[in-house]
């Protein structure tokens, strides 16, 4: 029998960078992040806890300590003792050294019942919410869903495609991406052949977004503000000839911490795309934010605002109206809440004439106070860092009695969630959509009554 560790690190400092080889670990279960969990004895006596990817429950492995922190430690495995025997061959070429994929050796069956226990361990553990109700969970086909990629660039030595290293700023050069729609994939597979011909340099990055039918897409790049224009009006001009299936290309400058949104530098062809959904078109222009799933928005967009009808609704985060257009039937008023300059344009432009487009963030919106009527229904579909403590006191005195939290992330769920339970809220269904299949992410909707 293996003991738990060969050898550890002793009397580490906290920031210690030493590298220590052939620790011996038994995975204990997997864990928010995409990583697995597993213990060893510390040099006070106390367990200490080593988070490794590309693992599953129950395996042990040999695996070498990268990095260590107050807490915790990081490993990378180097040999798999004993495999799982739920463990499959991952048909990406590029896994375990890509960051984008964590889940591809776990069959996809398992992979929801994994991110549905971690969903609800997350909130035990967070917030100490014992979910009474059953997730129910809402799986998506595991390849191909993608209508949306982001790929870095680079001119030299030459034309490359790439995406980050697991853990790293490092590029890994890829020719196709098993998880991003058909067309996108053959997209990626003409810029190799033809795109690389007259590329500037400036071009860092490009991301391309597929319609419904995945038969049309919109590229955007993201280059330095000096970048010259005229070369890069020329090359989207001989790329859109070459692969007609772009319907224009935005350039914006290289993100900056400090900008709100990427300035427009220069433009071929169309500024957005049409995109279905229940009937609706929706108008997208370069930038603005989309659900990403093609298979499931249907289903999602179905689920939040199925239900409740009345007199006024309330979309914060409302981006370019996914679910204020579909909840216009329903409610005499709807208002819809969105920050960002370019998805609010886009909202304006998708919304029906019961939906009053508002340009504001939605804890300032809510902090005026400018609804009048309590809202029969409030949906909030918040970015990564969730609510907040002043945003939810705004939302609990509203007082609405139906609420739907549309949650990307199960940590700033969980917080948000225990103080809406204490002000009377209470979970009548939990879904989970598995918007990102073979990635550790989780997609959850909460239907919130009082």
């Amino acid at each position: 029998m293996y003991p738990v560790v060969k050898r550890f690190l002793v009397a580490a400092a906290p920031r210690c960078v030493s590298v220590v080889k052939d620790m011996l670990l038994t995975i204990e279960k997997l864990v928010y992040g995409g990583d697995g969990l597993a213990r060893v004895p510390g040099a006070d006596g106390r367990s200490r806890t080593v988070f490794v990817p590309f693992v599953l429950p129950g395996e042990r492995v040999e695996a070498d300590l990268v990095e260590e922190k107050p807490g915790f430690a990081r490993a990378s495995v180097t040999q798999l003792v004993e495999p799982s025997p739920e463990r499959v061959q991952a048909p990406c070429p590029y896994f375990g050294k890509c960051g984008g994929c964590h889940y591809q050796h776990i069959p996809y069956e398992r992979q929801l019942q994994y991110k549905a226990q971690i969903l609800r361990e997350t909130l035990q553990r967070i917030a100490k919410i014992d979910l009474q109700a059953e997730i129910q969970l809402h799986p998506s086909p595991p390849w191909n869903y993608r209508n949306r990629t982001r790929l870095q660039v680079r001119t030299s030595p030459e034309f490359t495609l790439a995406y980050y290293r697991h853990a790293s700023n490092d590029l890994i050069p890829v020719r196709e991406c098993p998880i991003s729609s058909p067309l996108i994939n053959q997209t990626i597979a003409k810029l190799l052949e033809t795109g690389g011909r007259d590329c500037p340099d400036s071009v860092r990055e490009i991301e391309m977004f597929a319609d419904s039918a995945d038969e049309h897409l919109l590229a955007w790049c993201f280059c330095p503000q000096e970048s010259d224009v005229d070369s890069l009006e020329r090359w989207a001009d001989q790329l859109r000839q070459a692969l007609p299936e772009i319907d224009g290309i935005t350039f914006f400058a290289s993100r900056r911490e400090d900008a709100a949104e990427p300035a427009r530098i220069a433009q071929s062809g169309a500024q957005h795309i049409d995109y279905q959904v229940l009937g609706a078109n929706y108008k997208i222009s370069a930038g603005a934010f989309f659900q990403v799933n093609r298979h499931l928005i249907v289903d999602l967009v179905s689920l939040v605002t199925a239900g409740p009808a009345g007199e006024v609704a309330l979309d914060l985060y409302a981006g370019v109206g996914l679910f204020s257009v579909a909840l216009a039937p329903f409610f005499r008023h709807i208002f819809g809440v969105e920050a960002s300059q370019t998805s609010h344009a886009d909202l304006r432009n998708n919304a029906p004439a019961n939906v009053k487009a508002v340009r504001a963030r939605a804890e300032d919106y809510l902090r005026q106070a400018p609804v009048r009527t309590r809202p029969d229904l409030i949906v909030v579909d918040p970015p990564r860092t969730g609510l907040g403590e002043r945003m939810i006191g705004s939302l609990v005195k509203l007082g609405a009695s139906r609420m739907r939290y549309v949650s990307c992330d199960p940590a700033t769920l969980a917080r948000d969630l225990a103080p809406l339970l204490a002000a009377g809220y209470h979970v009548e269904q939990a879904h989970l959509f598995d918007l990102f299949p073979e990635t550790f992410h989780i997609e959850s909707v909460l239907m919130l009554a009082r």
